[in-house]
């Protein structure tokens, strides 16, 4: 990796290209990229020879979970051994700026009989395909309750079922979370005109972290985020800290 950064440098230098603009992403795929053989984490190491390069984890469940001797027929995006992968993955690259990916599903929405000759066939390539959307769709949906926002998938037919597990994922939040921030504000603003710490701020900037991500991928816009009492010129500050700190000033 260190290598594989000084060439990109290189490379930077002689095209008259700013230093670091040539960005990686990389797979993290064997267990070695986890925990090695002296016990440490991987990750951590991968970054710091990436020398700020890195910009996203992309995880492969496949040949992950095949290099743990997991058997065939159990290698699944969904597997408590990826899963594990997964939390260590998260925590290690946690603060460190890069985002994650989760991987695929390899249950495609493909119907077996290509050129359905009578209603059976007809039936069950619905029933497969409707099969494989839901099974996509609780997949996506579990990954964003696991923290990881992007994924990758296979097959175009696996889009509407990301587009929909994301969108429901947000939407049906949505209410809550503004109802929630709103309620942060007002503690806050409390908190300050009778001289004391609101130290709950953390909590406070995961709700915002949530409206930016529904905002950002389309499933709310601006106008509907603000009902947690933020302006929208809050929302773009990303910082629950610096807006209480802001409305202090005023």
């Amino acid at each position: 990796m260190s290598a594989l950064a000084d060439r990109l440098g290189q490379a930077e230098a002689r095209h008259s290209l700013p230093p670091g603009a040539i960005r990686i992403e990389l797979m993290i795929e064997t267990p070695q990229n986890i925990i090695d053989s002296t016990g440490t984490c991987g990750i951590p190491q991968l970054l710091d020879a990436a020398q700020g390069r890195c910009r996203g984890l992309h995880f492969g469940p496949y040949d992950y979970s095949a290099s743990c001797n997991i058997a065939a027929a159990e290698q699944r995006l969904d597997h408590p051994a990826c899963d594990f992968a997964r939390h260590v993955l998260q925590v290690s690259a946690a603060d460190h700026g890069v985002f994650l990916s989760d991987g695929p599903s390899t249950i495609l929405p493909i119907p077996p009989h290509r050129a359905a000759a009578n209603e059976e066939q007809k039936a069950e390539n619905r029933a497969v395909v409707q099969r494989a959307m839901r099974h996509h769709f609780d997949l996506v949906q579990r990954s964003l309750a696991h923290g990881y926002y992007q994924g990758w998938d296979l097959h175009p037919g696996q889009l509407p079922t990301r587009y929909a597990a994301v969108y429901a994922f947000f939407l049906k939040s949505l209410e809550a979370a503004t109802a929630r921030l709103r309620n942060f504000i007002d503690k806050a603003a409390q908190a300050t005109l009778v001289g004391d710490v609101f130290d709950d701020a953390a909590t406070g900037q995961g709700l915002l972290n949530f409206l930016l991500r529904g905002v950002n991928c389309g499933a709310f816009t601006e106008q509907e985020a603000s009902a947690s009492g933020l302006a929208i010129h809050e929302l773009h500050g990303r910082s629950f800290e610096k807006i209480m700190e802001n409305r202090r000033k005023t």
